[in-house]
C-alpha cells in the first residue's frame, strides 16, 4: 500500500490518534492501519491523555483544536510518558506561533488539514534531519485565507461586525467575501 518510500515503521507500531472530527478519525486510522500500524483513537484531550498514561504509543497524530481543549495537553503528556516518541500536531488552523509552541513542547512535526495518510506517514517516519515531502495537494493561499475568515465568523457566532472588527477588516468587504463561494 505504500506508494512513497518512507522509512521502517520498528518494532513498536502503536500509533495513537486524537481527532474530534469522527469521519476523518476512521478514515485515517484505516489507511493508518494498511500501512502497518497499530491504530487506537481518541476523540477528546481526556481520552488521549488516557491512552497516553496507560498504553504511551511510538507514534500519535493529535489534532491541534479538540472540544474538550487543547492536543498540546496531550502532546506534554506522551512526551513526559514516552520521550522518543514521533509526534505530529494536525490542525485545520494553522498559524506559525502554534507550529513553533508544538515543536517546542515536543512534537515532531506539524501538519495542516487536509493531510492524507501519505503525509501523516510521511512526517511519522521521516528520519534524522530529513524534512518530509511537500504535500500533493496542498490548499492554495486564497482557500487558507477563506478558512481563516470562516473559522473567526463562527467563532463569533456568525456576527459580521464582530468578524469584521476582529480580523481588522472593513464589515462590506467582510460581506462581500462572505456571499462567494469557497476557493479551490
Amino acid at each position: 500500500m505504500q506508494d512513497r518510500a518512507f522509512g521502517e515503521i520498528g518494532e513498536d507500531k502503536s500509533l495513537l490518534l486524537v481527532d474530534d472530527d469522527e469521519p476523518f478519525l476512521r478514515r485515517l486510522a484505516r489507511a493508518m492501519e494498511k500501512r502497518g500500524f497499530e491504530v487506537e483513537t481518541a476523540d477528546s484531550v481526556v481520552g488521549g491523555t488516557a491512552i497516553v498514561t496507560a498504553r504511551p504509543p511510538a507514534y500519535a497524530v493529535i489534532d491541534l483544536r479538540l472540544e474538550d481543549g487543547n492536543g498540546l495537553d496531550v502532546v506534554e503528556a506522551l512526551r513526559a510518558s514516552r520521550p522518543d516518541s514521533r509526534i505530529v500536531v494536525l490542525t485545520g488552523y494553522g498559524a506559525i506561533a502554534t507550529a513553533v509552541t508544538a515543536v517546542k513542547i515536543g512534537a515532531t512535526d506539524y501538519l495542516s488539514k487536509p493531510a492524507d495518510a501519505n503525509d501523516v506517514t510521511a512526517a511519522l517516519l521521516a528520519t534524522g534531519h530529513d524534512l518530509p515531502p511537500p504535500p500533493e495537494n496542498p490548499m492554495s493561499a486564497d482557500r487558507v485565507r477563506w478558512e481563516h475568515i470562516q473559522r473567526v465568523y463562527e467563532l463569533c457566532d456568525r456576527n459580521v461586525s464582530e468578524t469584521a472588527r476582529r480580523l481588522n477588516m472593513h464589515r462590506r468587504t467582510l460581506q462581500r467575501i462572505l456571499a462567494k463561494r469557497s476557493p479551490k
